[in-house]
């Protein structure tokens, strides 16, 4: 498995409760699932799910765009930018 860092901005960091931690996942969809869990610690995760319905990722700062979460495969060290929509374009 590797560790990755997820990095969250805007309305994602509010919902995560958090600006940036680690998880270990093998795909996006999984790192995704980690983040959800360690949420649920916290009580964030309701709030989390929904954001993350919305958000756009960069993994290493190349975009996911359309591609399933599942087929994101990561590596050790990469990061996760986890994007909200943001007003004006």
């Amino acid at each position: 498995m590797a560790i990755v860092t997820m990095r969250y901005w805007a309305a994602a960091k509010d919902a995560a409760g958090v600006s940036e931690q680690q998880v270990t996942a093998e795909t996006l969809a999984a790192a995704l699932a980690a983040a959800l869990a360690a949420a649920t610690a916290t009580g964030h995760d309701a709030e989390l799910q929904v954001v993350l319905t919305r958000c756009s990722f960069l993994v290493d700062g190349t975009p996911v765009g359309r591609r399933a979460p599942e087929s994101v495969q990561l590596s050790d060290h990469n990061v996760i930018e986890v994007l909200p929509p943001f007003a004006g374009g």
